[in-house]
């Protein structure tokens, strides 16, 4: 056998050796039951929480950290333009969309999700 066959043949006993490995390693998952009822069960059980958690801690923070994010983008892109005269808006522009959706995604966010 040649060189080159010898090759292709270790790499076509690697890429079965892998195939096989990958067939022996995956486990198929079954759900037992009706899955679909019992997550909305857990919805409708949990979605006052669910909201005010969101509404009240998670929106907040985002909107904390987009603001802080906002207006430090802002100063150094101010510093930029001052150091070489152009002003790069995109960012602050990026960041002033999120920001202003995030606060007022609460008005609305409940109707689209149900």
């Amino acid at each position: 056998m040649s060189a080159k066959k010898k090759r292709i043949f270790k790499i076509a006993i690697m890429c079965l050796l892998i195939a096989v490995m990958i067939g022996v390693s995956t486990i198929p998952v079954f759900a037992a039951g009706d899955v679909s009822s019992a997550i909305q069960s857990t919805w409708t059980k949990a979605q006052t929480q669910i909201k005010n958690v969101v509404n009240n801690v998670v929106f907040p923070v985002v909107d904390m950290i987009l603001a802080i994010l906002f207006f430090v983008k802002l100063g150094t892109a101010y510093f930029d333009y001052r150091k070489h005269g152009q002003f790069e808006f995109t960012a602050p522009a990026i960041l002033f969309g999120c920001l202003v959706f995030t606060l007022t995604a609460p008005l609305y966010i409940w109707t689209v999700l149900g």
